[in-house]
């Protein structure tokens, strides 16, 4: 337990050493000096607090806010010195900003919590004292063997030792991790391959040494000493042999695997970063207004200060002989009585400062988040899932983005594979309907024009198929024509590493050459999903395979079983970019297949129809489709016996095995004749092209980051539409050093700015983005800046992450987004400013550790353009809303010290100042930000470009702030002066003749100030329901009926009621009344003036797109009616009024959706309240 504590408070020490050494089964040597080193346990930890740190932490977060800093130390003055107002004054609001947020917040890590529970508590079986034994994941130690069963997912990162086949292979997913849903094999050594139960692993006595956890996926090494007879066996571990944490077993019954990496060390969790709190531009912005009013304030009471002693410096008004000091007084510090006097006034107008800003923001983001997860457009019906907010802390932030980074697998693609084409022997073919349609002349067909090619069980009846020793590499009849296709189509069956779940051979291929084949009886898994779509189209084309039986591929064709017994498998590796399987076939024949890049495959081959295939490689290419090249050799037997013992040499060397073996696989892949190509198809998400489009038509630059090989990537860069046809594609691959790495990115340079007219689109790798990163930041950020699209590829999962942080730290400093689905995601889902995971087919990190998660990517569409237009402009308003009548509030204050000698005396009441921000003017703007559509969705879907108008923090400039400030300060002058000049001169405004005090006064402007801030509310809410109805009138008529209450009634429980009948008299009098609507429509009338002007001569982008829209399709204009043919002068100049202004009520709306909408037909978006009657008016 308290090893647990000090992990959970970062007091456990790390580790010192560089390696590790595990005892498998934690069998530790009974003898000898050992120290057993000392490892965390399993647990996943995803939340932000602790039950330890919940208090400290967010107390901490919360007071780093200017404001509720700034209110702590106004309420400790307060306690300390006597001041004009009550500590509760402060202290109220501020506890409940404190304690509504720290709730928000708790409850947002709880749902974490929950989650990290629910992985930590998972069921998994451990072996201990030989038997299989339950236990929860967050349980497992380093050095347990621990039991995974068929697709369950791998509790902690596993050295494999065995597996129900006898050669010790699994297959594994790693669609969690990466997004990859094809198949990975994985191999145990040879001598724990063999232990298959439990009591056998009893038996085992190993140690394995390796090195500590690191975060990359890809890099593990190790060693594993096993005691065989009193014998030392060492056998090397690497990648192969590691089951990394998320991934999923598939396709084998059971494996065993001892734990080397647990919980945080695993390397999925390596690659979360940790986690920090994501503060939004506005927030920033807040910060600053924040500073400037507190500047403002301190003037004031600096100002009032010196005034009160300026003021006082006649001695008539230091003590007049109503106010007497006593002899404490007369002989206190003069620099400490005009500190207290500072404080006081301080304290004073401390309520321009606005407190409960914070808390209406929590609330608006807390609650508008709800709007993203009912939104019905945002639901996806097949996986029935809708949209998740993990962190309600940014739904602005998503108005405000300027650079998304994607991952590509899995995000934009669905990771399904398609064949669509082929080139055989200089043919082009592509499969319509499931037959080859040729698309040039062939030896059977001279015309041009597209024909079928008849099925081989057709072509067989005029001549049965040569044998495999008869090949050749150009048709001369018909005959050889089935040749080539018999043998591009068995190299494709035959040169892969797929395997298959369950084999049902009969009524497989001996049909014609269709598509009612294999595919819908067999279950393929493979390490690649190109593989897949390759074999899976062989056999709809006749040749099937059926699968392994230990050295065996057997194959069908024509209903015909043949044998080829699998000798090597030259793995696939980035360098290479090719893979090869050397078979003997039926006849005896060794033969070499080989797949690859064809910038890789076509050197190498000497013989085949080298040139047209090209040219059909590169047709494909530009269709985005994803080409390989087949070709093979044939061996002599003297050949193929120095391959064999060449291979055997390089793969049995302890030192320099890597390098050996790239040698051999030169040496065997060379003199190929070319078979042909393949032309497979990722198949794209739904919109996708239309949703990167409209994402750079908002102004939005798209980065693709993604572990794939640069063709791949580069082929779906083409096809999504991130990479144009006519952009013209710099590269920067494959760098070795800083030297040439600098030069390559100084040509790049020179053209983007020789070539500023074009667009350009970026490709770099990972290796040349560390070499970019480590001493030319600022010359690779030139040329990414200047390209409108960037791909990056074998990209490692904390790559991902720095390139974020590169743009994030940039000069211009822009808002970033990143979406991913996988694992390896997650690091730089953490490091951009919005994190939005894509919910996946498997896998859940991604969405668990975002802010945001959504089941499609074009999802991302509406959630910027709609959400984060509508919560930005929300969230601006409220902003500056709360400044302004802030200002209104305590300017008054500061002009009534000028009348009373500052003396600190209040002009409102202590209840007034209390409730003024938390009752009496909140409901209004807090309604507003949760409902207001100043603006169709429909119109901002449909024109991305309006998201420029919000970029850059727009509705929160400097210019804004200020124009909001002076209004504030314009109406509190109206406020005081229009009240001053009432009852200045003559207090009696009551036919009785009684006069009125300064409680009343202060009472008039109060009632002014709460009817005018809501008033300019109303006029700047567009959208109008019920409930803005409710909270807006609704909240003057509570101000009046409390009023009446609170000085009507004598209350037992006050000490002092300062305000007793004032209301009821202040009521009383019509002059007031008069008063009141005259200082009301003095201040707004100018309001509406600037409206109708701005809306008239200098409308907006959105505003003439909003009146484009309603030329279009709104048919009713008028917010309150709707008038007739003959409607008067007067009506129409309101109904101009009413257009100019932009008001719509949604009771009179009636919506004209064209069936060509890009994005969504309708709109069903829960933020719509209000009936929509498609009826005119």
């Amino acid at each position: 337990m308290w090893r647990w504590v000090r992990q959970q408070l970062g007091f456990d020490p790390p580790h010192q050493s560089d390696t590790r050494t595990i005892y498998i089964a934690n069998r530790f040597p009974q003898y000898g000096h050992y120290t057993p080193q000392k490892f965390i346990d399993n647990r996943i930890i995803s939340s932000k607090y602790t039950m330890w740190n919940f208090v400290p932490k967010n107390l901490f977060e919360q007071f780093r806010r200017v404001a509720n800093f700034y209110f702590l130390i106004i309420f400790l003055v307060q306690l300390m010195i006597d001041t004009p107002t009550s500590p509760v004054t402060s202290g109220l609001p501020l506890f409940f900003v404190i304690t509504v947020t720290a709730i928000k917040q708790g409850y947002e890590d709880w749902l974490r919590h929950i989650s990290d529970n629910e992985v930590n508590g998972a069921p998994v079986y451990v072996v201990r004292s030989g038997g299989l034994v339950t236990t929860r994941s967050k349980n497992i130690r380093v050095g347990d063997i621990v039991r995974v069963a068929k697709d369950e997912s791998f509790p902690a990162d596993l050295v494999l030792l065995s597996s129900d086949r006898l050669d010790g292979s699994c297959h594994v997913t790693t669609a969690s991790l990466d997004g990859e849903t094809n198949l990975k094999t994985h191999v145990a050594v040879p001598e724990t391959a063999v232990l298959q139960t439990v009591a056998n692993l009893d038996t085992l006595i190993a140690v394995i040494e390796c090195q500590q956890p690191e975060a990359d996926l890809y890099r593990f090494m190790g060693r594993m000493t096993i005691t065989q007879q009193m014998e030392e066996i060492v056998r090397p571990l690497g990648p192969e042999s590691l089951l990394l944490r998320g991934a999923r077993l598939k396709n084998t019954k059971e494996i065993f695997g001892v734990a080397v990496y647990t919980g945080m060390e695993t390397k999925m969790a390596l690659n979360y970063k940790s986690k920090s709190q994501k503060r939004s531009a506005v927030e920033k912005s807040m910060n600053t207004f924040l500073i400037i009013y507190l500047i403002i304030l301190i003037s004031e009471a600096i100002i009032s200060t010196i005034l009160k002693y300026t003021w006082q410096a006649e001695e008539k008004w230091d003590e007049p002989w109503y106010n007497q000091k006593t002899e404490h007084q007369r002989n206190s510090s003069k620099i400490l009585k005009f500190i207290s006097d500072f404080l006081a006034f301080l304290v004073l107008y401390n309520f321009i400062i606005p407190i409960s800003l914070y808390v209406t923001v929590e609330l608006q983001k807390f609650l508008g988040s709800f709007f993203i997860g009912w939104d019905l457009d945002l639901y996806h019906e097949e996986s029935d899932e809708k949209a998740q907010v993990n962190t309600s802390d940014l739904n602005e932030e998503l108005g405000q983005v300027e650079y998304v980074f994607t991952d590509k697998t899995g995000t934009l693609t669905e990771n399904e594979m398609q064949f669509r084409e082929c080139s055989i022997n200089g043919t082009k073919y592509q499969e319509i309907n499931g037959r080859l349609v040729s698309e040039g002349p062939t030896p059977d067909s001279s015309e041009g024009n597209l024909s079928y090619l008849t099925s081989l069980s057709h072509l067989n009846n005029l001549s049965h198929l040569a044998t495999s020793s008869s090949f050749r590499t150009s048709p001369e009849n018909g005959t050889e024509l089935i040749k080539e296709h018999d043998l591009f189509f068995k190299a494709v069956s035959l040169c892969h590493t797929v395997q298959i779940s369950s084999v049902q051979t009969d009524s497989i291929g001996d049909g014609p050459w269709q598509s009612n084949f294999a595919p819908a009886q067999l279950e393929y898994y493979a390490s690649s999903p190109d593989e897949k779509a390759l074999v899976e189209a062989a056999a709809r084309f006749g040749i099937v395979f059926i699968g392994n039986s230990g050295e065996i591929m057997e194959v069908k064709t024509l209903g015909k079983l043949e044998r080829y017994k699998l000798l090597h498998i030259l793995e696939f590796d980035p360098d290479r970019r090719r893979m090869s399987v050397i078979v003997q076939a039926p006849s005896g024949e060794k033969l070499l297949f080989v797949k690859g890049a064809e910038s890789s495959v076509l050197p190498a081959c000497i013989g085949g129809e080298i040139e047209k295939t090209r040219i059909h490689v590169d047709e494909f290419a530009l269709k985005g489709l994803r080409t390989l090249c087949m070709a093979y050799r044939q061996f002599t037997s003297k050949e193929y016996e120095e391959i064999n013992r060449r291979l055997f040499e390089a793969r049995t060397a302890l030192q320099q095995r890597e390098e050996k073996l790239a040698g051999v696989f030169q040496f065997i892949e060379k003199d190929l004749i070319l078979l042909g190509a393949t032309a497979v198809e990722d198949k794209l998400q739904d919109k996708v092209r239309e949703t990167i489009e409209a994402l750079r038509m908002a102004g939005i630059k798209v980065w693709v980051l993604t572990g794939d090989k640069h063709e791949t990537a580069v082929s779906v860069s083409l096809s999504c539409g991130h990479f144009h046809r006519t952009m013209n594609i710099l590269e920067l691959l494959n760098q070795k050093s800083d030297s040439e790495c600098a030069e390559k990115l100084g040509q790049l340079a020179r053209r983007v700015r020789e070539d500023h007219v074009i667009q350009h689109g970026l490709v770099v790798d990972g290796t040349s983005l560390s070499l970019a990163l480590r001493e030319h930041e600022k010359l690779f950020m030139d040329v990414c800046r200047n390209c409108s699209a960037v791909m990056c590829c074998r990209m490692a999962p904390l790559q991902k992450a720095k390139v974020i942080r590169l743009i994030k730290i940039s000069p211009e400093k822009p808002i970033t987004l990143a979406i991913g689905d996988g694992a390896n995601d997650v690091s730089m889902i953490q490091e951009a400013h919005v994190g939005i995971g894509i919910m996946g087919k498997e896998g859940r990190q991604a969405a668990r550790n975002s802010d945001y998660a959504i089941a499609r990517f074009k999802f991302l569409s509406k959630l910027l353009f709609v959400h984060g237009h509508f919560y930005y402009i929300r969230i601006a308003t409220l902003v500056q809303y709360f400044f302004y009548k802030n200002v209104c509030f305590i300017t008054p204050q500061f002009l009534y010290q000028f009348y009373c000698l500052f003396s600190q005396q209040t002009l409102y009441d202590s209840v007034y100042l209390t409730l003024y921000n938390i009752c009496f003017t909140s409901l209004p703007i807090l309604i507003y930000s949760l409902l207001e559509q100043h603006i169709d969705p429909h119109v901002l879907q449909n024109k991305p470009a309006l998201y420029r108008d919000i970029s850059k923090n727009r509705r929160l400039s400097m210019k804004t702030f200020l124009y909001w400030t002076i209004l504030g300060f314009s109406h509190a002058f109206i406020f005081f002066f229009g009240s001053y000049f009432l009852i200045g001169k003559d207090t009696s405004l009551l036919g009785n003749g009684q006069m009125f005090g300064n409680w009343t006064f202060g009472t008039l402007v109060f009632t002014v100030m709460v009817i005018t801030v809501t008033a300019k509310m109303a006029l700047e809410t567009h959208f109008w329901t019920w409930i803005n109805h409710l909270v807006t009138w609704g909240s003057i008529l509570f101000y009046f009926v409390f009023s009446l209450f609170y000085g009507g009634i004598l209350w037992p429980f006050l000490s002092s009621q300062n305000m007793y009948f004032v209301f009821i008299q202040l009521l009383s009098s019509g002059s007031a009344w008069f008063a009141i609507i005259l200082m009301v429509v003095t201040c707004l009338f100018l309001d509406i003036v600037k409206k109708v002007f701005d809306h008239q001569f200098r409308p907006t982008n959105i505003e003439k797109a909003q009146l484009t829209e309603t030329n279009s399709s709104i048919k009713c204009l008028d917010s309150m009616c709707c008038f007739s043919e003959g409607e008067t002068a007067c009506a129409s100049v309101g109904r101009m009024l009413e257009r100019v202004i932009g008001r719509c009520s949604p009771s009179h709306v009636s919506r004209s959706w064209s069936a060509s909408d890009p994005f969504y037909t309708n709109d069903r978006s829960i933020l719509t309240l209000s009936t929509m009657d498609s009826s005119t008016c």
